[in-house]
């Protein structure tokens, strides 16, 4: 997942060896994905996931609609501040990029769970890597949980602008990325993973007015990775084609009137309100968490 930070790191170890995927995860994850909720703060019910080809319980009220977007904020899950804020750009994104954390494909739907992967995310970035803050935008659990990544992000979506986050090598200037928990080479997508998915992609095509069948892509798309898998990557036309059945499909009175794409400015601007220095522009050259195979 991510690709940034000011300090000059490029994918290797302090030893100068290449950074991969086991040595990174060195089965903190791979054993049921770390131990997620641990904190008394994030106490919560394990909620199974249903079975590859159920639909699970698609009627539970806290899942992931377009038209009333549950987004849970970084306050949720006791993100920890940024070392930086994230550069805001004066306009939306053009395309909306598919990862896979490839992660331990773990059985566990809970919010703890969730809010834990959120945790071990940012800490992985910001401590491993120095990075200034978690990479991806927006974050999914295989419950279908949706997680704001990097700072700044849901602000910027419901503004109709980007937060420029770590996620794609050379371009993360003009696209959002979403992280999907889990490992997707050859398992099977969970279908409440998947219905958030659709829902998330539904929202934001509405919010930066895209089409679905030029912005949903996947990261092998502009990088050299197996990420978002191959499972999952040859399902991105059928994501395509919901989303955009979705869009034309639903009432007028829910889409509401299309988003103008605001005008870009020759710099990128923070929020008025928001305080502390703003980031300077990412630039490429960092790896991707997907990229650490």
């Amino acid at each position: 997942m991510i690709e940034q930070s000011s300090g000059g790191v490029t994918g290797r170890e302090g030893d100068g060896s290449p950074v991969t995927r086991r040595s990174v995860l060195g089965g903190v994850v791979g054993a049921g994905v770390l131990a997620l909720g641990s904190s008394a703060d994030h106490v919560a019910l394990a909620s199974p996931l249903p079975d590859p080809g159920d639909a699970g319980d698609l009627d539970d009220p806290g899942r992931f609609m377009a038209d009333a977007p549950n987004v849970h904020p970084r306050a949720d899950w006791n993100a920890r501040a940024p070392r930086r804020p994230a550069t805001v750009l004066n306009r939306a994104p053009d395309r909306i990029i598919v990862h896979h954390t490839d992660t331990a494909n773990s059985d566990d739907g809970s919010l703890a769970h969730a809010y834990g992967l959120s945790r071990f995310i940012q800490d992985f970035h910001m401590d491993k890597r120095g990075w200034d803050d978690a990479g991806q935008q927006l974050t999914i659990s295989r419950g279908g949980i949706v997680m704001e990544g990097r700072n700044r992000s849901l602000k910027s979506v419901r503004a109709g602008v980007l937060a420029v986050g770590a996620q794609v090598l050379h371009h993360n200037e003009h696209t959002i990325g979403i992280e999907n928990e889990g490992s997707y080479m050859t398992k099977e997508v969970p279908d409440r993973l998947w219905a958030s998915l659709v829902e998330v992609c539904v929202w934001l095509c509405r919010e930066y007015d895209l089409t679905p069948s030029d912005a949903i892509v996947g990261h092998r798309d502009y990088n050299k990775t197996a990420c978002p898998g191959d499972v999952l990557y040859a399902r991105l036309p059928e994501l395509r084609r919901s989303v955009g059945a979705r869009l034309d499909g639903a009432p007028k009175s829910s889409q509401g009137k299309p988003r103008p794409k605001p005008r870009p400015k020759p710099r990128p601007e923070p929020f008025p309100d928001d305080q502390g220095p703003g980031q300077m522009p990412d630039f490429p050259g960092f790896p991707s968490f997907d990229d650490f195979n």
